[in-house]
């Protein structure tokens, strides 16, 4: 096995911990050792940020591409200002690049992201398709979020028959702006809908992914888009609720600008024990996710609140003094209760936890 430094690091101290505690013999530790190498630069790593920057760029260079008038007016020129002429121009260009990446994902499974980044040109495509099939049949109603409900239709579609993770993420990104975009035609375009503004909305909407991901975990056909789900469960919900600690459920910015402080106080409070059970919860279930997000937003709810309450008022030094005091004493409880697990008998009567 050629491994990472990080997964070697971790082999070699398993293997060291058995050789010490007489769980394995030296010979079958050297025979485990001899089994995998470190690699002693991460290509894939590389390769994988590589591709992220090349998407990014694709993402701006589509942006450009549509908001660009004079080139739009020419491709309408050039089709006699057909709406449908151009969609199906598009979706046939999607069409290929689906099929050169389905093709190139069976001839060459190894090339995982160039063949995402083809995929993700399909991906970008469609969604200009359906923007133009939804100025061919527009009637003036102004219900635009049904094209997010089939943008989320099509490319689910896609990635449950090609089994793209990465169509997927598209298609749950699809899904939130239905969701935001439906709920505001239906309130009319008011600031709340059933007494919810956009960020209780998607707090809402955030707890109903998470839920919705761990269907698709109990599913064996589905489970491969689990992760996917419950990440952008998570990151829907954490955002509604760190937009939710700095305006509250009101509707407009007058109400807002009125509110004291304190009356906004008990939204942050709500953001930080989420947080915090994120955190609990990934400790518990050894669930990276959830605790990296845990600790992300907590440190942003953290640091919102400071300049919220304490920027002018409080001086730097004594205000993250505090935190420092606070964080060390959490991380002492947190050793204290390792030593207790991990800590050999004797280990244990020489470091008495504190």
């Amino acid at each position: 096995m050629k491994l990472n430094k990080k997964q070697g690091q971790f082999l070699t101290s398993t293997i060291n911990h058995w050789l010490e505690n007489a769980v394995i013999s030296t010979e079958e530790a050297d025979r485990l050792k001899g089994s995998y190498s470190i690699r002693a630069f991460d290509w894939k790593k590389l390769a994988a940020y590589c591709f992220y920057i090349a998407i990014a760029c694709g993402i701006i260079a589509f942006g450009s591409l549509v908001l660009d008038e004079w080139l739009i007016s020419l491709i309408e020129q050039l089709l006699l200002s057909s709406d449908t002429a151009i969609c199906l121009l598009l979706a046939l260009v999607a069409v290929g690049f689906y099929y050169w990446g389905f093709r190139r994902r069976l001839a060459r499974p190894e090339k995982v992201f160039s063949n995402e980044a083809i995929l993700f040109v399909g991906v970008l495509f469609t969604a200009g398709s359906i923007g133009y099939f939804g100025k061919a049949v527009d009637t003036g109603s102004g219900h635009f979020s049904l094209l997010f409900l089939l943008s989320t239709a099509i490319y689910a579609g896609l990635a449950f028959w090609s089994d793209s993770r990465l169509i997927w993420i598209f298609a749950v990104l699809s899904f939130g702006i239905w969701f935001g975009t439906e709920t505001g035609y239906f309130s009319g375009w008011v600031a709340y809908f059933l007494g919810m503004n956009y960020p209780m909305r998607f707090v809402v909407f955030g707890m109903l992914l998470i839920a919705l991901s761990f269907l698709l975990k109990a599913q064996p056909r589905f489970a491969d888009f689990f992760q996917s789900t419950y990440s952008m469960g998570l990151l829907y919900l954490f955002v509604a609720l760190w937009l939710l600690s700095i305006f509250g459920n009101y509707g407009d910015i007058g109400s807002w600008y009125r509110a004291s402080s304190m009356e906004l106080f008990h939204w942050g409070l709500l953001f930080a024990l989420a947080a915090i059970g994120a955190i609990v919860y990934g400790l518990r279930q050894d669930d990276r996710t959830s605790r990296g997000y845990g600790i992300t937003f907590l440190f942003i709810n953290l640091y919102t609140k400071y300049f919220e309450f304490f920027w002018d008022s409080t001086h730097k030094a004594l205000f993250f003094g505090l935190m420092a005091i606070s964080f060390w004493w959490i991380g002492s409880k947190a050793e204290s209760i390792w030593n207790l697990e991990f800590l050999k008998p004797e280990e244990k009567d020489t470091h008495p936890s504190e």
